[in-house]
């Protein structure tokens, strides 16, 4: 049942990749197939996270049915990107699907940008390690976000900023906190023998996130926070000040947590497990909390479904056994959803349902 809704949704998403350069619009009308972008997004274009994180599903579908046409439409899109230049190295958030051509040359592993670095590392770990050109792409992308956005604060703060206009923005969003537990996830295989670079890479941004959180009043993070002059890792801005139940921060403490089993992520996850509960459980379920440096903070009365996709679930993880959907057969959809690692005799399509 769920494997015939799968197929009827996808069908009803393929006429978004109906454009000039088969880069898909952000949303299509169901019923007409008619697909638009959003208004605000640079000249018309589409989104590098939105675009980019379509790979696992529809490579698992495609595997599932035999149908190859959901991985063509993916993979078509990888090749693009392939071919095109990209500003240091690094890709814009905007693409334009009429053009084919970058919009404005902003570049973040947060939001707009980061699932899309996270999907190259996962499409090489569902292949069963076999899709190496996800992996390069992969090591491509993060060498240069190394380069040009990874920064050390002067109170020794490792964080993760925004390139926009032509300069670093030394701000970082808790969407970008994810990033920790992706070094982590992509230090085996990394070029070079870097493998122990990656993972202390992780610590470091795990360690970040966690000040972020307890900089606060409530010990929960706020949306954003910066590192200009003597402020470091606070919102400076009230419209940054919310805790909307996110999970990026747990998700780096639970993969750092797999990986090196040092107690203090367990503690750490701890730590937000108990302020959620104090500050954001209701009669009705969990609200996001609008101010995070506030000792009697307002509700903003919504329930965001990731609350219950992800941020429970990592937290329940992080308190099992490794035993419980090992990393080894198991990748993690950017919505926490689990999707096996297919050990497939024949890779030239995921459709092959040889087993080795």
């Amino acid at each position: 049942v769920f494997k015939i809704k799968a197929v009827q949704l996808a069908g009803k998403l393929l006429p978004a990749f109906n454009t000039p350069t088969g880069i898909p619009w952000a949303m299509v009308n169901l019923k007409s197939g008619v697909g638009r972008n959003w208004g605000w997004a640079s000249a018309g274009s589409s989104i590098l996270a939105e675009f980019g994180t379509l790979h696992m599903e529809f490579v698992h579908l495609s595997y599932l049915t035999g149908d190859p046409v959901y991985y063509n439409k993916v993979m078509h899109i990888r090749k693009l990107l392939q071919k095109m230049d990209r500003p240091n190295g690094l890709y814009p958030n905007y693409l334009n699907p009429r053009t084919g051509r970058w919009g404005q040359h902003h570049t973040s592993v947060g939001g707009l940008g980061d699932s899309f670095y996270e999907y190259l590392l996962k499409a090489w770990l569902m292949s069963d390690k076999t899709d190496t050109e996800a992996r390069k792409m992969y090591d491509d992308a993060i060498e240069a976000i190394e380069k040009h956005l990874i920064r050390k604060s002067n109170g020794g703060l490792t964080f993760i900023g925004e390139w926009k206009n032509g300069h670093l923005e030394r701000k970082m969003g808790h969407l970008t906190c994810f990033a920790g537990g992706m070094f982590a996830l992509g230090a085996d295989g990394s070029r070079d023998d870097k493998a122990g670079h990656y993972l202390q890479l992780g610590a470091e941004i795990a360690h970040t996130c966690h000040e972020s959180y307890d900089r606060t009043t409530l010990k929960l993070g706020p949306e954003a926070f910066k590192f200009d002059g003597g402020v470091e890792a606070v919102a400076v801005r009230q419209n940054e000040k919310y805790y909307i139940l996110r999970p990026e921060v747990i998700e780096t403490y639970w993969y750092m947590w797999r990986f090196t089993h040092d107690p203090k992520y367990r503690q750490w996850g701890w730590e937000a497990t108990q302020a959620i509960d104090k500050y954001c459980r209701v009669s009705g379920g969990f609200s996001g909390v609008k101010d995070v440096y506030s000792s009697s903070p307002t509700y903003d009365d919504v329930q965001q479904s990731f609350f219950l996709a992800e941020t429970l679930k990592y937290l329940y993880l992080l308190f099992s056994n490794d035993d419980l959907l090992p990393l080894d057969n198991w990748v993690f959809n950017t919505e926490a959803h689990p999707l096996p690692v297919l050990h497939l005799a024949n890779t030239t399509l995921s459709g092959n349902p040889a087993y080795r």
